[in-house]
């Protein structure tokens, strides 16, 4: 095999698993962003709007989703009033005075807790145009951890946290097949053997 074939062997290897293993060393590392939902879409953690029952009239009503929270994070806010055309205004200590608009409807809204907020219960209080008034709490922690999941098998692997080999790992098995490969090919083939 001429080295002109074994360089572009080569540079294909690299070429087309190289983006693949270094965006993946990426993502492991860094933090999901905090994205805040469009306009019009629901906040994250609510069900599809479509497949649950629209509030009765004249129900006064607020929920906060996630009811508990880190400080920086977004909450989705789902309220109804008497009259749901009309915007109403949500307040807390937490995040401080929100519109919610109506869509679909209900009053929506989405609001980011304050960096500074303090661990607490914090008061969630709608305030709808024609007076009446509603109220939930949200919970400010400071940090939240997840849960380890079940303990289920011989539980060796169940507590290893194995994500930070998952690239070089991957990284070293391309390097070695690439090299084995490219050995195998430099060998004579067949013919005269001393």
């Amino acid at each position: 095999m001429s080295i002109t074939l074994q360089r572009t062997a080569l540079a294909l290897t690299f070429g087309a698993l190289g983006p693949a293993l270094l965006g993946a060393g990426a993502a492991l590392a860094a933090p999901p962003p905090a994205v805040a939902p469009a306009p019009g879409e629901p906040a994250e953690g609510w069900p599809l709007q479509a497949a649950e029952p629209q509030p009765t009239p004249n129900v006064v009503f607020v929920e906060v989703r996630p009811s508990m929270v880190q400080p920086g994070y977004l909450v989705g806010i789902r309220a109804s009033c008497r009259d749901n055309s009309i915007p109403a205004t949500v307040v807390s200590d937490a995040f401080g005075r929100v519109q919610v608009h109506s869509q679909r409807g209900e009053l929506t809204a989405s609001a980011e807790v304050r960096e500074r907020t303090r661990p607490g219960n914090y008061r969630v209080k709608l305030e709808c145009r024609d007076g009446a008034t509603a109220s939930t709490m949200l919970q400010v922690v400071k940090s939240m951890k997840p849960s380890p999941g079940p303990h289920t098998g011989f539980g060796g692997a169940a507590r290893a946290n194995l994500t930070g080999l998952l690239v070089p790992g991957g990284l070293a098995l391309t390097i070695a097949g690439a090299t084995v490969g490219i050995v195998a090919a430099r060998r004579p083939r067949g013919a005269a053997r001393g």
